[in-house]
């Protein structure tokens, strides 16, 4: 069963967020937002509407970005970035930005990739944008699902579930994006890595102050802004975590549990064995398998992570 909604003071900061974000060009707000929900693979009764219409956070399109001396003075070097390395292109983007689109649809090389933010989970993940063989343009839904963002293409209007990787309603319900591994790091932490990396340009085409930090209240206070249909009290909701899955295992690790490590983490993760590296200046993990090759790793607040994955093992080697 899933628990109440919170009100006052929480929902609160939610409506300010959402009275902040203009939604010019963008559909006014209905219950689920014009969406056809029947049929799907989730419940509609699970859908919660997340205050603006449709595209009323505008997903960037055509972003631009900064190179080599042009991305002095342009970001700070502890501010957070969700950094991604592809064929050789590395491109960092700032969660200030991220925080007001939530979705920028961009290019690496001749790969479409979709990358996504959810300010309420916390969570930065990255997908190919092809999916059987079709090339998939997203946008932001304003709906949520076990309070994470609910992507929709703009091919067919199925909604896809960030954490899920997974459509949920519409013609491509049950269809599965691939998570390709990103860092939520700190651009200095990304820049020692890829010192030739772009940096995603503030020059959107929209009208925002991206100095300002809409989830400011919400990252600092321990409250959950909706319910979800899983929870689990072994540690606190608002718990930052690395969470990994693998051929459908899944393990969370505490970031304050990963600053203790004095060495690289040996894991299982259901029958597969991974190794975890833990960066404590940047506090960001990386995965791999027993074969080196690289594995996402989603940081997420706890509460977000176990409600997708009830199953999950959590690191808590005290």
């Amino acid at each position: 069963m899933r628990a109440l909604k919170p009100s006052g003071h929480s929902l609160a900061i939610l409506v300010l967020v959402a009275l902040s974000l203009p939604v010019a060009a963008a559909e006014p707000p209905s219950y689920f937002n014009g969406f056809e929900v029947e049929n799907g693979i989730i419940d509609p009764i699970e859908i919660d509407h997340g205050g603006p219409g449709r595209d009323g956070i505008p997903a960037l399109d055509a972003p631009l970005f900064h190179a080599g001396a042009e991305r002095d003075g342009k970001i700070k070097a502890g501010d957070r970035v969700l950094g991604v390395n592809y064929n050789g292109v590395s491109k960092a983007y700032p969660i200030d930005i991220l925080d007001h689109h939530e979705i920028v649809n961009d290019m690496f090389g001749d790969t479409p990739m979709t990358v996504t933010f959810c300010p309420l989970c916390g969570t930065g993940m990255v997908f190919y944008a092809e999916v059987d063989g079709e090339v998939l343009n997203f946008g932001v839904s304003g709906l949520i699902y076990n309070s994470d963002l609910l992507l929709y293409d703009r091919n067919t209007l199925s909604l896809w579930s960030q954490l899920m990787k997974t459509a949920v309603t519409g013609p491509l319900a049950g269809s599965k994006l691939t998570q390709v591994p990103a860092q939520y790091t700190t651009w200095e932490g990304w820049r020692q890595q890829y010192p030739e990396s772009l940096l995603l340009s503030r020059e959107t085409g929209h009208l925002r102050d991206y100095d300002k930090v809409m989830y400011e209240e919400y990252r600092r206070l321990p409250m959950v802004l909706y319910s979800t249909g899983h929870q689990d009290l072994r540690i606190p909701a608002k718990t930052w975590v690395v969470g990994i899955d693998v051929d459908g295992a899944a393990l969370a690790l505490p970031f304050e549990q990963l600053d203790r490590l004095q060495a690289p983490l040996e894991i299982a993760v259901g029958d597969s064995k991974v190794t975890v590296q833990w960066d404590r200046a940047a506090a960001v993990a990386r995965a791999f398998d027993s074969e080196g090759k690289e594995l996402p790793a989603t940081a997420a607040y706890w509460f977000a992570w176990v409600a997708f994955y009830p199953d999950t093992a959590l690191y808590l080697p005290e």
